[in-house]
């Protein structure tokens, strides 16, 4: 309830971001009758999946799972997942009541009163006992920097503004990174294109075969112990390799997929290497990933001299009132949904204690 018109709610937890992993934090909240509210930038719901490019079709997506309580059924593999998963995440909201605040933009989480957590946001003020931060990373997609980087005459852009092959039409294009979003790219703009290289800083590892819940495990652990040592988290496919299909065997086996080393420097024309070759381009596309969308919780001072925020599980170590679901080893679809559901049972415990819990010094 608002007391007055400038005071902040009070509200017991506050999610912020209405993806997979704010949605499930959402539906367990629900479910344990906690007092809450959602917040999303987004215009729609979809999470992020509402920005990726068309052509990125639902039977292309390498996994997609159920929200918990709800399948995704019958889906056309041959729709954009951008539609897809934003229908799919409307009749989600829609069928538990999920009351979710878009468009709202946080801007900083702070220390409040009485031990509460102050929320700004561009819809207002909440208070809050506890917040579980669902932010993702495609708000801050990460562009590396070489020397002679402003000197390019040609365009540059990220997976984030990809807009699908057609735009790429007898250019000659330099995909950097050694991900999956950059193997699809390639696949797709080759196509199209006059020429397309690829670069990585190390050789891509595909892995052919059963990848099973032992490997998954095994997978996850290591993207958790980063985290436990406040690294910033690396993405799961980073310790997985790359899932080997037909269309990248394909791609193997035509060259397209042929791996050069990152090139020294880039030039007005294109891009040069240590070796002394050279390569001329009208595109460069970095498909070099994403970083944790923090940054407004930066008042809370939660990073450690590594860069990264320290979790045990979803909990902050520093203000144990900070749950991060969707960072780290919980930033895959399966894992959000598990975190949410962890997330929320530390909560009720938390709120179970008055007062209420203060930052870790």
């Amino acid at each position: 309830m608002t007391r007055g018109a400038d005071a902040p709610v009070d509200v017991d937890v506050v999610v912020v971001g209405a993806g997979q992993a704010g949605l499930s934090s959402a539906y367990h909240l629900t479910r344990a009758g906690l007092d809450h509210v959602v917040l999303d930038h987004a215009p729609r719901p979809g999470g992020a999946w509402q920005f990726r490019w068309p052509s990125l079709t639902y039977g292309k997506v390498h996994g997609m799972h159920a929200l918990p309580g709800m399948e995704l059924t019958g889906a056309d593999p041959s729709r954009p997942s951008s539609q897809v998963v934003g229908e799919y995440f409307a009749a989600y909201e829609d069928r538990f009541g999920l009351r979710v605040r878009r468009p709202v933009d946080v801007s900083a989480v702070r220390e409040g009163d009485a031990g509460r957590l102050r929320v700004e946001t561009s819809a207002g003020t909440w208070s809050a006992r506890a917040l579980i931060n669902a932010t993702g990373t495609w708000d801050r997609p990460f562009w590396p920097r070489y020397p002679g980087q402003e000197t390019f005459r040609g365009r540059q852009l990220h997976t984030a503004d990809y807009p699908g092959p057609q735009e790429f039409t007898g250019a000659r294009v330099i995909v950097v990174g050694g991900g999956t979003s950059a193997v699809q790219h390639l696949l797709e703009i080759a196509e199209v294109a006059a020429e397309t290289i690829w670069v990585t800083r190390r050789p891509p590892v595909f892995r052919d075969g059963r990848f099973g819940e032992a490997e998954g495990r095994a997978a996850v652990a290591l993207v958790d112990e980063r985290v436990r040592r406040g690294l910033p988290p690396q993405s799961v496919v980073s310790v997985t390799g790359l899932a080997l299909n037909d269309a990248d065997r394909a791609g193997l086996a035509s060259g397209v997929l042929a791996r050069r080393p990152v090139f020294d420097r880039i030039t007005a024309t294109g891009a040069a290497w240590a070796d002394g070759s050279r390569a001329d381009a009208d595109v460069i596309l970095w498909a070099t990933g994403f970083r944790a969308a923090v940054d407004h919780l930066a008042p809370l001072h939660l990073r450690e001299p590594g860069g990264g925020i320290r979790v045990e599980g979803t909990r902050s170590v520093r203000d144990g009132r900070i749950h991060l679901v969707g960072y780290g080893p919980s930033a895959s679809t399966i894992g959000a949904n598990r975190a949410g559901g962890s997330a929320v049972r530390e909560i009720r415990r938390l709120l179970s204690r008055e007062p209420a819990a203060t930052p870790v010094p």
